[in-house]
């Protein structure tokens, strides 16, 4: 890679990195509020918890922010471990969304939609219009950020030394450790794979050992909500455990699946021209999946979470006092 290439490289991923947050913040001025009151009332119901968190999560467009106010509540009261659950899965059924609208192919329209954004912001005094311009331009320059990144990777097709170690990626366990820590690191399961899908349509890796690192992105996106729950309740703890659980026990299964089943193969041939898509569909159908499998194992993973973290000396088997228990476990 050149040293054009590099710079091309850095500059779209600041410029996605930072298209992401405008996005983000422009939402959460949008919506933010309404979708805090819409977590605390409609979530007594763990079914109607998860479509209420993925649809919170798909406004918001990050899954972490959804979690921390799932912390929050839960550690203010306002929610029970129980009703966490649901929300925690839906949250990352939501969070897919970023990655499947990364794998439309709107690179062309990309700087239409920043103008757009732009003018809205420039132009219009209202603050409600300029939170949506921020969104719009958030978008755009995310888009232009993608493409950056894709064609400056494209010379590592040819890198033996970079084929080498992606090569390795293959491997399940180094994938999902560099997924985990590089997720871990920049603390956005969808900036990850976003940067994920553009080093598969630059042709960098395969999708067959991308799979794994997405696998352990998964996993790498509790470090926000774990350290959220620094300082909190019990409970509060607890919430960020059964996060952690959801995404381990949804990497194990779906990495034997990978192994031993012709998923990989199948979830190709579903778009065989757009490895971005992919990657989309495999992130939606991961978490799909793990939540299938787990909400009706809702309660076992809560008794998890207590045996994880049993209660403090004093308190009753909850981590609260007797009251407290009844309230939250209503």
């Amino acid at each position: 890679m050149s040293r054009k290439d590099f710079m091309e490289l850095i500059g779209g991923l600041a410029l996605f990195l930072y298209g992401m947050q405008m996005m983000n913040s422009g939402l959460e001025a949008v919506a933010g509020s309404k979708m805090k009151q819409i977590l605390e009332r409609l979530t007594a119901n763990r079914y109607l918890g998860v479509l209420v968190g993925a649809a919170v999560t798909a406004v918001v467009q990050s899954s972490s922010a959804v979690t921390v106010m799932v912390v929050g509540f839960v550690n203010s009261g306002m929610m029970t471990l129980r009703q966490a659950v649901g929300v925690i899965m839906g949250a990352n059924i939501g969070t897919t969304i970023t990655g499947q609208l990364i794998a439309l192919d709107i690179g062309a329209v990309a700087p239409v939609i920043t103008f757009v954004g732009v003018i809205v912001i420039v132009f219009l005094k209202s603050s409600a219009w300029r939170n949506v311009g921020t969104m719009v331009a958030g978008l755009g320059i995310l888009f232009i950020g993608m493409e950056m990144m894709s064609t400056a990777m494209l010379p590592l097709r040819e890198s033996e030394y970079f084929i080498r170690m992606m090569t390795k990626f293959s491997n399940p366990f180094l994938g999902i450790l560099a997924g985990a820590a590089f997720t871990a690191l920049i603390q956005s399961s969808s900036a990850s794979v976003g940067i994920l899908q553009a080093l598969a349509a630059g042709g960098a890796i395969s999708f067959s050992g991308s799979v794994y690192v997405l696998f352990g992105q998964n996993i790498g996106t509790c470090i926000t909500a774990l350290l959220a729950s620094v300082g909190t309740n019990r409970n509060a703890k607890r919430t960020t455990v059964i996060h952690f659980a959801f995404n381990l026990i949804g990497t194990m299964v779906f990495t034997v699946l990978c192994m031993n089943t012709p998923l990989t193969e199948y979830v190709a041939g579903l778009t065989p021209a757009n490895p971005m898509a992919q990657i989309a569909n495999m992130h939606t159908l991961f978490n799909i999946g793990t939540t299938c499998l787990l909400l009706p194992l809702s309660n076992q993973l809560v008794a998890l979470a207590v045996k994880i973290l049993p209660e403090e000396k004093g308190c009753g088997r909850w981590g609260k006092t007797a009251t407290d228990k009844k309230k939250e476990t209503a």
